[in-house]
């Protein structure tokens, strides 16, 4: 069975988010270090699980010229990655690769884990880390 991998950038005072929705608090500290981290952890997953903020966040950067130079190593990985976005609020989904999913989130995410394949990670997406979790839907939290 597929395990839900949850993957969260965290301050030690429990900030995700700097107060524009955006991540330049990570983005502008990562180390050569972290981000061969980061891949590994791609390398073991094949499925993205995400929540409406963290999805338009991505989709916004991912496709762009901007992401290609400064990630070309990622830009692949996130580009083509399946990705399965949760939210009652978008009506579509449009960035590569993405299923918009509105409804029955913990049968969704079971379905999911039963099917054959790599892990699924969720990247940021707080609220559907606690949603899943709440569900027993996590089966392992990376920080």
């Amino acid at each position: 069975m597929r395990k839900v991998i949850a993957t969260e950038f965290m301050t030690l005072d429990g900030l995700m988010l700097d107060p524009a929705d955006e991540m330049e608090w990570v983005q502008n500290t990562l180390s050569e270090e972290q981000e061969e981290e980061i891949r590994r952890h791609q390398n073991q997953a094949d499925t993205m699980l995400l929540g409406r903020v963290t999805y338009e966040i991505l989709a916004s950067y991912w496709p762009t010229a901007t992401a290609e130079q400064e990630y070309p190593e990622m830009i692949d990985h996130m580009n083509n990655t399946p990705k399965v976005v949760f939210s009652r609020t978008l009506d579509k989904a449009e960035w590569n690769n993405s299923k918009l999913v509105k409804d029955n989130i913990a049968e969704e995410v079971q379905r999911l884990k039963e099917q054959p394949g790599k892990n699924m990670i969720i990247v940021g997406s707080a609220s559907i880390v606690q949603a899943l979790t709440n569900l027993g839907l996590v089966d392992e939290y990376r920080f």
